[in-house]
């Protein structure tokens, strides 16, 4: 039986979901961190727990044709990224087969995944930066949580993100050590600086300095070098003293510049703030919503639901009938009416509400309607989806970021999961007999050199 600390030699026969090598020794897997399919190495065992085993590579053997050398200092100590050793064209392979493999297992769905669509950019393609500011031993750092864990690791650059990212970050560091500030303690409460969040739109940036305090000194030289990093930019303060992991807290206290820029994308101008969502990765998201809205007939009716700032109902409204887009959260709702405003849409509707309540009544009123889907990485409400089943909708678009809630909503659809009396999903026996059956499924490289993906699906009633 293998116990912690054992040396071994063993080969790398396949990648898991987080992007660690699975291999095999003695009726024990082993997951082993930054190891490929094929690979030979000698692994020390770290734990173990039942038939599994948890290990790291002590010395490699063979290395795998597809092991490229990482682009970033820390990657192996950084959370932020899992795949930076493995070559790009293996990284689209394997989250093909992630997609595929989670469907099946986790939804018992049998689909055909077709290739993953690649990003153009490998690396600095994020256009919004998020970096927690802390202390580690006593020191300041700036960078990014380590992998299950809120103990930062500090860095200089980030290859992921754009050129302006280095500058930036040790802008505040030399603004920490010039006027005396130190990054936020989790555990002691201490500390003024918590967050820096960057968004790029264009050649125009949206700053915000998440601070544990109401008054900070030294501002003005903060924004001194931050004029020398962007050309254009709006600067926001925000207070954030909860005990909390939620970035942001309820007040924007606006410093410099509009506060907000228009952007323009698929023939529609938007506008975006502090705290809007946009997916980090334009070039692919470009790619997503045209895929999506190219389902979309010309007299066809969609409802966009979890619709954000309304970007891809108004994509939608362009193009067809007539699009509602249902939104939860006021300060998008209010956006997407302006982005309606802005674009001359009068047949753009936005609904304020949430979905599991605002659904139901609207597929009462439009049967045939195209029903779009793009929730959380939670995914979709049981209430929404027994909506959608009980519906006369013919047609649904999933977009999802989270290929295990998508599996388990595909099940429902599919009826390849059945709910039990208590609400326990279970895998169906027998041929599924849900209303909906897959058309296609295609994933996206939304984010390059992590083990994250989106997904796109068409699903039509059977």
């Amino acid at each position: 039986m293998l116990q912690k600390n054992d040396i071994l030699t063993v080969t790398c026969e396949s990648i898991g979901t987080n992007g660690e090598g699975i291999a095999r020794h003695d009726g024990t897997t082993l997951f082993v961190p930054y190891f490929l399919t094929g690979e030979r190495a000698r692994v020390k065992v770290l734990k173990v727990k039942g038939s599994a085993a948890y290990a790291k590579v002590e010395e490699l053997l063979t290395p795998a044709e597809d092991r490229v050398r990482p682009a970033c200092p820390v990657f192996a100590r950084c959370g932020g990224c899992q795949l930076q050793h493995m070559a790009y064209r293996m990284q689209l392979r394997f989250k093909a087969a992630l997609v595929r493999d989670t469907l099946k297992k986790l939804g018992g769905v049998t689909a055909e995944v077709s290739s993953c669509e690649r990003s153009e950019a490998e690396y600095g393609y994020r256009n919004k930066l998020q970096l927690p500011i802390g202390t580690v031993n006593g020191k300041n750092v700036v960078g990014f949580y380590a992998e299950r864990s809120h103990r930062i690791v500090d860095t200089d650059v980030c290859p992921i993100h754009p050129d302006w990212a280095a500058p930036l970050i040790a802008a505040v560091k030399k603004f920490m050590e010039k006027c005396g500030l130190d990054g936020y303690d989790e555990v002691a409460h201490t500390g003024q600086l918590r967050h820096i969040v960057v968004r790029q739109l264009g050649k125009k940036f949206l700053v915000t300095l998440v601070t544990a305090v109401r008054e900070l000194k030294g501002i003005d030289y903060f924004l001194f070098l931050l004029d020398d990093i962007f050309p254009a930019y709006s600067f926001f303060l925000n207070f954030n003293d909860k005990d909390t992991n939620v970035v942001f807290g309820e007040t924007f206290e606006l410093l410099k510049g509009p506060g907000v820029y228009e952007r323009t994308e698929g023939g529609i101008t938007y506008e975006a703030g502090a705290n809007t969502f946009l997916q980090v990765n334009e070039g692919v998201r470009g790619k997503l919503y045209s895929r999506a809205v190219a389902f979309a007939g010309e007299n066809e009716t969609v409802i966009d639901c979890y619709a954000g700032g309304g970007l891809m109902t108004a994509m939608f409204a362009k193009k067809c009938k007539q699009a509602y887009g249902i939104e939860v959260v006021e300060e998008a709702h209010e956006m997407a009416d302006r982005l309606k405003e802005r674009n001359g849409l009068e047949n753009m509707h936005n609904l304020l509400g949430k979905v599991e309540d605002v659904l139901p009544p609207l597929l009462e009123r439009e049967r045939d309607a195209l029903v779009v889907l793009d929730p959380p990485r939670a995914g979709v409400e049981r209430s929404v989806l027994k909506a959608l089943l009980a519906s006369g909708a013919k047609r649904l678009v999933m977009i999802s970021c989270n290929p295990a809630t998508l599996a388990r909503d595909l099940g429902i659809l599919t009826g390849s999961l059945t709910e039990s009396e208590n609400g326990e999903l279970l895998r169906t026996q027998g041929e599924a007999k849900g209303p909906f059956e897959i058309v296609s499924v295609q994933p996206f490289d939304m984010f390059p050199q992590t083990k994250w993906t989106e997904s796109l699906v068409l699903l039509q009633r059977k």
